[in-house]
């Protein structure tokens, strides 16, 4: 009973802290955004679990949805960085108070497994099972394809939680997933006819298994030992990092000098700010090097496979690519800096003196993403100047619309926090600018390669991008004063959140 107690409690604890937090009453448009993603998500689910039902009722196999759950599978392990914490974080705030560790960690970990995001997915399986058991499947049947595609998911939460934490000790634990995964799609991308009998004899075997007694069974031992794994895992992990961080308190550290920079003055200071903020801080380390692996992956897979070869996509690909880094870092722009606001605001203009080191900061990551874009030239999926207007076109038009916002930006955004969907409600302002700063680019391509050839279009975006480029010091200006505007504003939002 005491347990049952301290898990109704934390979980209710859990869910104020969403409430409580000073941005959650920001925007009434970015949670009626957040319940209208929801909405769709459940609708794009009831007619996948349709469409799939009715393929298994023409084939006669009711287990026919365990053949694409592995692709499923995937596509929810991704989602779950957005929207799923691990319990080494969770657990903190509760590790001073007299509580049993190991029962707050497990509580943690059954709160993860009993979700709503979860049983979201039953909106995909009920469809599913209800117009199998009209069509090529008893009750019975039709029972255990739901369950197992509701424990599949579950164990899918335990399996994020074991892989995330141990990411964050070693980026080489990525090779895990990605190997498991190689082991279902590698047939589909080879494309030999033995490939593909090998991904058609894997997709009849989970077909076969799901529709099979002992397959739910098989799950939920799994789930059982992900979770007793993931319970002595966090648990380690937790102590291990207490100790940690009381062995190193008060321990000297190297100090880099980037010495390169001083020739350039206050905005040299400011530049060698924004480098040691990416290798001491974890938020913004992660950030960086999960930015620039996606970058390389997305350009081997544009160079050397046909998935993208049409032309819409080679230029989506194309575009992102520069845009990347850009996106994922400047969508909190000023929230590191909101951890010491304050000390910026006693000089006049020091914040213009940053704004200005991060664009010319960002301006020269641009280079990465070239250097490692040039396979695909070399393919021919790339033309020079192509890349060389998508390049301008981030740094001038793009790089505009994400700096502006930091005139709205006003939450902290804590330096060693892992990435989590937690406290990243935004308000109406920062969508549309974020929006604007996506979409834009990707409707002015489509819009000019509709009356335009495709040399023309990229001297155009060459253009718009070289103007933005060249007027950097008015709108950074701009930015600014409308952020001087509002300061007082700001820093009460930096001072709540911190």
């Amino acid at each position: 009973m005491n347990r049952l107690m301290l898990f109704r409690q934390l979980r209710r604890n859990n869910k104020l802290g969403y409430r409580r937090n000073p941005a959650f009453e920001q925007s009434k448009v970015a949670k009626a955004l957040m319940w209208v993603g929801a909405g769709f998500m459940a609708i794009y689910l009831i007619f996948f679990g349709v469409m799939f039902s009715m393929v298994a009722n023409e084939q006669d196999e009711p287990g026919a949805i365990m053949a694409i759950m592995p692709l499923l599978l995937l596509i929810d392990f991704g989602a779950r960085f957005a929207v799923q914490q691990t319990p080494a974080v969770l657990v903190k705030p509760y590790l001073l108070l007299p509580l049993p560790k190991q029962t707050v960690v497990e509580t943690f970990l059954l709160t993860s497994v009993l979700s709503s995001y979860n049983w979201l997915w039953l909106c995909l399986f009920i469809p599913y099972g209800i117009i199998i058991w009209a069509g090529c499947a008893s009750f019975g049947t039709m029972l255990l394809v739901v369950l197992s595609g509701l424990l599949l998911i579950m164990l899918n939460s335990q399996w994020y939680l074991m892989i995330r934490t141990l990411i964050g000790r070693s980026l080489l634990w990525w090779l895990l997933p990605i190997a498991l995964n190689l082991v279902y799609f590698l047939p589909l991308m080879l494309g030999t006819k033995s490939a593909d009998a090998a991904f058609d004899a894997m997709s009849d075997g989970l077909a076969f298994a799901g529709a099979q007694w002992w397959f739910p069974l098989l799950c939920l031992l799994l789930l059982c030992g992900l979770f007793l794994a993931n319970r002595r895992m966090q648990s380690a992990f937790i102590y291990e990092e207490i100790a940690k961080e009381e062995k190193t308190e008060g321990a000297m550290k190297n100090v880099n000098q980037f010495l390169f920079f001083e020739r350039f003055g206050e905005t040299g200071e400011y530049l060698k700010l924004e480098l040691k903020s990416i290798l001491r801080n974890k938020a913004m380390r992660s950030r960086c090097i999960m930015s620039l692996g996606l970058i390389v992956v997305l350009s081997l897979i544009v160079s050397y496979t046909t998935i993208y070869d049409g032309r819409m996509m080679t230029n989506f690909w194309c575009f992102y690519c520069f845009a990347l880094y850009g996106i994922t870092s400047l969508v909190k722009i000023m929230g590191p800096e909101g951890n010491y606001m304050d000390l910026l605001m006693t000089h006049r203009e020091n914040i213009l003196t940053l704004l200005r080191a991060k664009y010319y900061f960002h301006c020269a990551i641009t280079v990465v993403p070239f250097l490692i874009m040039l396979p695909a030239v070399i393919e021919g999926k790339f033309t020079w100047l192509m890349m060389l207007a998508y390049m301008m076109l981030c740094c001038g038009f793009m790089y505009f619309v994400m700096f502006l916002l930091a005139i709205y930006n006003k939450q902290t955004l804590p330096l060693n926090q892992k990435i989590t969907g937690k406290g990243n409600v935004e308000n109406g302002q920062q969508l549309i600018l974020e929006l604007v700063a996506l979409l834009g680019p990707l409707a002015l391509v489509t819009l000019l390669l509709l009356f335009l050839d495709a040399t023309t279009t990229y001297i155009v975006l060459l253009v718009i991008g070289l103007a933005f480029v060249a007027t950097h010091p008015l709108w950074l200006r701009y930015v600014y004063n409308r952020m001087m505007a509002r300061k007082y504003e700001n820093l009460e939002g930096f001072h709540a959140t911190r």
